[in-house]
């Protein structure tokens, strides 16, 4: 592990104005879970690390659960918002993404904030001894698109990254159409979840719209009766503690047995948390059956491509939307 300056931040304006080496990049600590892993690989080497679990008696740390909606502060550790009852009963996608995401300890360590950014599990990415990864160093290639890439993404994908994002929580956000709120040196702004990973285009390390300093505060989730009817189904290589192969996160809408609308979100194909709108569109006005279901399975990978190891994950994400689309319209809610 390289050098750095180590900072405790009192407030939040305090961590996102805290004063940089020039040049210098700075990392904010929360759980670590990612960012210590990644500094001990050599792959992230920033020169200045702030530490904001102090901040966990503030907003940042809070569960805010009332008859308007759902906050979840930035810091609030993973297993704490899992087992929240108000979590559990009225936003089930939230709960099952997060008691899926990770093991225990690593439930009790990691953050909210820092779940959503986590980094890819790419090889190619993580072991500096491969030389060609875009996202690391730019402009030097990817070692996946020719290399084993079993695990690599069939959606979203371009011409320098195939990387696939590695987390589940994201997706039950975007199934729940939440909002993120951020902090920065300039001051605080509220956006769409769905707008925070920026597919890799032609710049496969930038993986975010977050500007140089700001940190997530909060995800706010306006309520809704029907999202009682959202779920989380992830498929993996092992039933214990493993990153996804495919999942889905689902929640619909139903009224006379059709479906009003839906919120429908991939992980484990896709380069950034995958919003299915194609598959949502083909869903409203119908009632969800083993018919329509796969019609939208098949809506939502109709631009997947596959390579030479990952080609299966296609035919697998859909019977996975399938299955959790039909198991999402038979709760009772």
């Amino acid at each position: 592990m390289r050098p750095f300056i180590f900072q405790r931040a009192d407030s939040a304006v305090a961590a996102v104005r805290a004063p940089l080496p020039t040049p210098g990049e700075a990392q904010f600590l929360a759980g670590g879970t990612t960012l210590i892993d990644l500094m001990k690989l050599d792959v992230m080497r920033p020169d200045v690390v702030i530490d904001i679990n102090g901040l966990d008696r503030t907003s940042l740390g809070l569960i805010e659960a009332g008859r308007g909606g759902l906050r979840l502060g930035a810091l609030v550790r993973m297993a704490d918002a899992a087992d929240h009852p108000d979590v559990q009963r009225d936003y089930p996608v939230i709960a099952q993404s997060l008691m899926l995401g990770a093991g225990a300890r690593i439930r009790n360590m990691a953050s909210l904030g820092g779940n959503v950014l986590q980094r890819t599990r790419c090889t190619y990415f993580r072991d500096v001894s491969y030389p060609a990864c875009n996202k690391r160093d730019p402009g030097s290639g990817c070692a996946a698109m020719t290399g084993f890439n079993r695990m690599h993404a069939v959606l979203g994908a371009s011409d320098q990254c195939i990387a696939t994002y590695p987390g589940d929580f994201a997706q039950a956000l975007i199934a729940l159409d939440a909002s993120v709120d951020v902090i920065g040196h300039d001051g605080a702004r509220t956006f769409p979840f769905a707008a925070l990973h920026r597919l890799p285009g032609d710049a496969a390390d930038i993986e975010t719209t977050l500007r140089p300093g700001e940190m997530i505060a909060s995800f706010l989730i306006a309520a809704a009766p029907w999202m009682r009817r959202s779920l989380y189904l992830k498929v993996r290589d092992r039933e214990s503690y493993e990153f996804a192969v495919a999942s889905a996160a689902v929640a619909v809408d139903l009224q006379g047995g059709t479906v009003r609308t839906s919120r429908i979100a991939l992980g484990g194909v896709a380069t950034v948390p995958w919003r299915a709108r194609q598959a949502e569109d083909a869903l409203r006005g119908k009632p969800v059956d083993a018919e329509t279901a796969r019609a939208a399975a098949e809506a939502a990978f109709a631009g997947a491509r596959g390579r030479k190891h990952n080609a299966f994950k296609i035919e697998l994400g859909k019977r996975t939307l399938a299955r959790a689309l039909q198991r999402a319209a038979a709760l009772e809610i």
